[in-house]
């Protein structure tokens, strides 16, 4: 009997394959083996979420927004840790503390697909979310993911977002929530818009792109606010118990958030009247 011929490959293995080729297309570098690496992982990240949500469904299994649907594609950055409830895992604490401090307001920049501003409007119903993105695709990820969570009434979704549109959007007492790939060093200056003066502000600084950005934030803030630093982390109690099959590699790219390099957080806090 014949052998049976193997199946095609799939879109997705094809289009990795023709990546690769393409990267690896010139003279052997240090540098084109890292880019290589890094087609090689999304492909394989991409298959472990093929196979995440075939065998667990698309509920978000652990984490502060355990329990959201997330049907959705990430606009950017790895599906799997979101889905885990693994992702900025280092933030968890710090979201616990957002949905006790009960915001009126809360205002995502640089919402993208909205597993924050979907997430905070599922844990807390009294606020006014308002999430910007200045890209199209992610805009229209965002309404579809308020949707299928049921808070589509209470995501008020907007595009790019200026010092002006700070001002009108920002009463005080506000949250500022800010991932805009290293843009926050120009909008995140609470001279050119006062409000930010007067509001909590949660921003991934994107300090590989421009090394001393934090502190130069850290500076710009220091009178107004009470500034804390947060570190990358890791959550592999997160990963279900089926991962304990997979190789050690396959676990790690189930946790890994396709991150170039470090984009720490500061987390600051208005300083009260007085102190």
């Amino acid at each position: 009997m014949a052998d049976k011929a193997p199946d095609p490959p799939s879109p997705l293995t094809r289009a990795a394959w023709n990546a690769l080729a393409q990267t690896l297309d010139g003279p052997p570098s240090p540098a084109r083996l890292a880019a290589a690496l890094r087609v090689l992982a999304k492909w394989r990240a991409q298959m472990l979420a093929n196979t995440l949500r075939r065998r667990d469904g698309d509920v978000i299994g652990s984490g502060p927004f355990r329990g959201m649907v997330y049907e959705v594609a990430a606009s950017e950055g790895g599906y799997v840790p979101r889905r885990l409830g693994a992702y900025e895992a280092s933030l968890a604490p710090i979201i616990e503390e957002i949905v006790a401090r009960n915001y009126a307001t809360i205002l995502d920049i640089g919402c993208a697909e909205g597993y924050y501003a979907v997430g905070l409007a599922r844990r807390m119903p009294n606020a006014r979310i308002l999430a910007h993105d200045s890209d199209p695709r992610a805009r229209a990820l965002c309404a579809a993911l308020a949707r299928a969570n049921g808070v589509a009434a209470r995501v008020e979704i907007g595009a790019d977002i200026d010092h002006r549109g700070l001002e009108a959007r920002l009463p005080p007492g506000s949250l500022v929530l800010c991932d805009i790939e290293g843009a926050e060093d120009a909008l995140l200056d609470p001279e050119k818009a006062p409000a930010l003066a007067r509001s909590d502000v949660l921003v991934e600084v994107h300090e590989t792109f421009r090394p001393g950005l934090v502190a130069d934030l850290t500076a710009r803030f220091a009178r107004s606010h009470e500034i804390t630093r947060i570190d990358r982390a890791l959550a592999p109690d997160t990963l279900p118990d089926w991962a304990e099959t997979l190789s050690d590699l396959d676990r790690l790219l189930m946790l890994w958030e396709w991150r170039a390099g470090p984009t720490p957080w500061l987390w600051m806090k208005t300083r009260k009247t007085g102190a």
